[in-house]
């Protein structure tokens, strides 16, 4: 074959090696050992193939016992928890387009060995009589394989195997041994060894061990409170409050409180009580009392927690209410907790301390309330570790008062100005205003509703009386001023007939001047005047 028709059979040869094959695998591979009661999540991954389709069962077509999630390239198969239904051999079928179909398998083997051995020695010991040694060991399986030893400080007292078990779930299998014990085996070790040894199976810890001491049953005594990290914590720190004693059995612990009404809170039943964040209420006395149930005894033991720390305002309130009316009776409370106990000042914000507004206590009381007792209010608590402030508003609703009218810029303006009268009233809520004006029948007119009141281009008929009126809720209130308005001549023609009638009056007015002149000097020299007669001598 010549070079020219062996160059497609070595491109394709390329080609076909560069294309990865279509393959897949189980993630693990074969066989796994769960424990029951954990999660197993088995991963079937496949290479070469764009779009693969997944599907899981189990060899003998038992319920999965699981949970299938499907991804691009690989299927799941999560078994949370895994139980006793779970130990199959699972089967994971990959289809790749239409023909091609690949397999694997995995064997999922199950035990459960969770825990150490639980002793328990009854009855109570006493040198000479029998005690009896039970040991259980909890949810076990398979059991069939499970060995038991109980020993004495090393010394084999009994041995017990469950070859013959045929469980088919977890179980608790128990082991029971009695023995008389001598006075020198009291303080000795009671050791129960349980063994799950299965040599096809890879886990660990496939032997547990638990111990308990041979002792005479007494207490409680000794019992005391540790408090960390001090019996007077600051507030906002941890507190931890561990109580202990001597007994056996162990006691049975209940911690209580001591209330300020002098009745018991029940806490918690643990040796330790613990408080994340303490607060100032989680003062007081705190009891640990401690009871064996086997000796039938009770021991208690007390501390006295003190919480400190800087006042914190928990109250701030107004009596009857926030909002109130003139002449009522108010109270200002204020309530703080600290450590050393704050001491508390209300007071007016804007006031100081000898402005009467002001109270070292928790209460100021403020007798028939006028306006001017309006506004903030604020209670300072006060201790050796800091300072806290809070603030309140007192709102006083009264009528209007100090109503005020202002003219700009005369109350007398002449023809043609311009006029703004203002109405100024204080009163809560805010007064509304209205304006009138008295009309010639002496009626008042409403005509504005408005503070100000503007008249532009004023005329001799916006002459006359106006009337402010301020009103809410709680009254109303009335002033008046009076506008006068100048008039004024602004043509020429207007101004003719004064000229002659003031020329009229001139030419009558000079000869009755001079006539007058001239009676007066002749009677100044006859001494004496008369009018009546002066004008008879003159006709």
């Amino acid at each position: 074959m010549g070079r020219a028709s062996q160059a497609p059979l070595l491109i394709l040869y390329v080609f076909m090696t560069a294309v990865k094959a279509f393959e897949m695998e189980i993630i693990p591979a074969n066989r796994i050992v769960a424990q029951i009661g954990e999660t197993l999540i088995l991963t079937c991954n496949t290479t070469g193939c764009a779009s693969p389709s997944f599907s899981w069962r189990t060899q003998m077509d038992n319920p999965l016992g699981g949970t299938v999630n499907n991804h691009r390239t690989y299927s799941t198969l999560t078994m949370n928890p895994v139980s006793i239904v779970n130990s199959h051999d699972y089967l994971c079928t990959v289809f790749c387009g239409e023909k091609e179909k690949k397999e694997k398998s995995i064997k999922v083997e199950l035990y459960s060995f969770p825990s150490d051995p639980i002793i328990e020695i009854r009855p109570s010991l006493v040198a000479g009589e029998p005690v009896t040694v039970i040991c259980k060991i909890p949810d076990v399986y398979p059991s069939d394989h499970l060995e038991v030893l109980l020993k004495k400080e090393g010394y084999i007292l009994h041995e017990e195997n469950f070859y013959e078990d045929d469980s088919t779930n977890t179980e608790t299998k128990t082991v029971t041994y009695s023995f008389n014990p001598t006075a020198e085996d009291i303080g000795k070790e009671i050791t129960c060894v349980a063994k799950l040894p299965i040599a096809y199976m890879d886990f660990e810890p496939k032997e547990r061990v638990t111990s308990q001491k041979l002792n005479t049953n007494f207490g409680p005594k000794n019992t005391i409170i540790t408090a960390s990290p001090g019996n007077s914590p600051m507030e906002g720190d941890p507190l931890k409050l561990t109580c202990v004693t001597e007994s056996n059995p162990p006691t049975q612990i209940v911690w209580r409180k001591h209330l300020a009404d002098e009745s018991i809170q029940h806490l918690i039943e643990n040796n330790i009580l613990s408080i994340p964040h303490t607060r100032f209420t989680d003062s007081g006395l705190y009891i640990c009392e401690v009871i064996n149930l086997v000796t039938n005894k009770t021991e208690k033991a007390t501390v006295d927690i003190v919480i400190q720390g800087s006042p914190n305002i928990t109250e701030l309130s107004i009596e009857p209410s926030i909002t109130v009316r003139e002449g009522e009776n108010v109270s200002i409370q204020c309530s703080a907790e600290g450590n050393p106990p704050p001491k508390i000042i209300l007071r007016r914000k804007s006031d100081s301390a000898d402005m009467g507004s002001y109270s070292e206590g928790r209460i100021l009381l403020l007798p028939s309330v006028t306006f001017l007792n309006g506004g903030d209010y604020e209670c300072i608590a006060e201790n050796k570790f800091g300072k806290s402030k809070s603030e309140i508003t007192l709102n006083v609703e009264y009528g209007p008062k100090n109503t005020m009218i202002s003219v700009i810029p005369a109350t007398a303006v002449k023809e043609g100005e311009t006029v703004m009268m203002k109405c100024t009233s204080s009163g809560n809520p805010a007064p509304v205003i209205s304006w009138k004006k008295k009309t010639a029948t002496g009626e008042l007119e409403k005509m504005f509703k408005d503070a100000t009141l503007p008249i532009q281009n004023v005329k001799s008929q916006d002459m006359g009386l106006y009337e402010c009126e301020a009103y809410n809720q709680f009254g109303r209130e009335e002033k008046a001023v009076k506008l006068l308005v100048q008039g004024r001549l602004e043509k020429t023609d207007q101004m003719i007939p004064l000229i002659i009638a003031f020329s009229c009056v001139t030419a009558i007015a000079v000869p009755v001047v001079a006539i007058l002149i001239y009676l007066s000097r002749k009677a100044k020299i006859n001494g004496s005047y008369s009018l009546v007669k002066a004008l008879r001598l003159k006709v």
